[in-house]
């Protein structure tokens, strides 16, 4: 397999190219959004130029869009490891999907029920089970956190779980602090008491291999913007269900869970996305010739997973030698398995917004505030001082940019706060 070198894939993404000052930016913002390969670009404006119609008609361009979108649900069950495109559905974005299937739940559950949300996780994957809960006159229990590693609680899972249980809503790994949780034992605890699961990869998606069916999960989402492709959210369900739960829709529609026309141009920029990871299988992950797509898939994330591995530990040992800087969440080389390369940051003297503004004026752009992991960052105690700096290193980042965010870390310290 051939190293892995970021030279190679960067000049696919023209916002790489992007100066400030005469100095080439640093984007640490991934977690927020990636930036896009040429492809997504090139392929949403395909899309307006050659297929733009609804589904469904007899005519030239619609036929297009059609053969379009069934593609991209291909290349998205590929990505997961779903058994069938069929169980895949495109949305407005996570968020969204998690409503609406949240809102179908809802209609099946009972007073006594109880639904299983974590302190780690996103809003997103809190709110709509919240919601579902409160609608149906069931009952949230919570998954608690180690605050001093981030991780999950496990025997707070434990001791959640009953014969009551219906539904456990797990993160993958937390967008604020790059935990990677043990998803497939908390799938296999949660179906042991008979519940369902749905699990948030969201933030996981753009750094490791996703593979649903050996996960065990019964839902699944992500989005195509987190991951260099589009705004555009994906749901996957296990198809018995999907098929089987009361959906919200309008009688003459065929999908259940695709309501409303489609972001078609989104979801061909999806396609496109997710043929440039399988590229990244044949050019960098080792995958053998003429492999298929989720072969060359599963490569190209693995590689992609390693290098990552490489850069995050790079980040921690740097950020450890920074004076009055603190990790919040793992820092042990040894447990580098269970992070993705999302590091956030307080720095003492400083707000997280001043660091962000002063990282910003050097051409650094990193996110500051809680990114909606509300809960978490109210748990560590730091919602009054404005959160925490997310550091957020993907595939294009190179050793030369987290040497060089160290070093303006450094100096922050040297120079004092510019904001209180």
């Amino acid at each position: 397999m051939p190293a892995f070198d970021p030279e190679v894939l960067r000049p696919q993404f023209p916002a790489l190219a992007a100066r400030q000052d005469g100095r080439p930016v640093v984007f640490l913002d991934g977690p927020g959004g990636t930036q896009v390969p040429q492809r997504v670009i090139d392929a949403v404006a395909a899309y307006y130029r050659d297929a733009n119609a609804n589904t469904h008609g007899a005519f030239a361009t619609s036929i297009r869009s059609d053969a379009i979108l069934a593609e991209a649900h291909a290349a998205v069950a590929d990505l997961l490891g779903a058994a069938s495109p069929a169980e895949v559905k495109f949305g407005q974005n996570m968020t969204s999907l998690a409503f609406a299937l949240s809102r179908s739940i809802s209609r099946v559950l009972r007073p006594g029920d109880e639904v299983i949300v974590t302190r780690l996780d996103h809003e997103a994957n809190r709110a709509p089970w919240i919601a579902a809960a409160s609608d149906a006159g069931a009952t949230v229990r919570e998954i608690a956190v180690d605050l001093a590693t981030c991780t999950l609680d496990l025997a707070s899972l434990d001791g959640a779980l009953s014969e009551r249980t219906r539904l456990v809503a797990v993160g993958y790994a937390s967008n604020a602090v790059g935990t990677v949780n043990p998803v497939a034992e908390i799938v296999r605890r949660a179906h042991a008491a008979g519940a369902w699961t749905f699990v948030d990869a969201v933030h996981y998606a753009p750094h490791g291999p996703l593979d649903v069916q050996a996960l065990g999960t019964d839902f699944l989402a992500c989005s195509a913007y987190k991951l260099f492709g589009p705004h555009v959210g994906v749901l996957y369900g296990r198809d018995e269900l999907l098929a089987s739960l009361p959906a919200y829709k309008v009688r003459p529609a065929e999908d259940r869970w695709e309501t409303g026309t489609q972001d078609h141009e989104g979801i061909a920029g999806t396609l496109a996305a997710v043929d440039y990871l399988a590229e990244i299988g044949d050019r960098l992950g080792g995958a053998h010739p003429g492999a298929g797509r989720r072969e060359r898939l599963v490569a190209g994330m693995g590689a992609i997973e390693a290098y990552e591995r490489g850069l995050s530990a790079r980040l921690l040992g740097g950020l450890a030698a920074i004076p009055g800087l603190t990790v919040h969440g793992l820092t042990d080389p040894g447990r580098a398995a269970e992070r993705t390369p999302t590091v956030a940051v307080t720095l003492a003297g400083w707000t997280p917004r001043g660091v962000a503004e002063a990282l910003a004026a050097e051409g650094i752009y990193a996110w500051d505030g809680d990114f909606y992991a509300t809960t978490l960052v109210e748990d560590l105690g730091l919602a009054p001082t404005g959160g925490v700096v997310r550091l957020g290193l993907v595939h294009y980042t190179t050793t030369d940019e987290v040497d060089r965010l160290l070093a303006t870390l450094g100096g922050l310290v040297s120079t004092g706060p510019r904001s209180a």
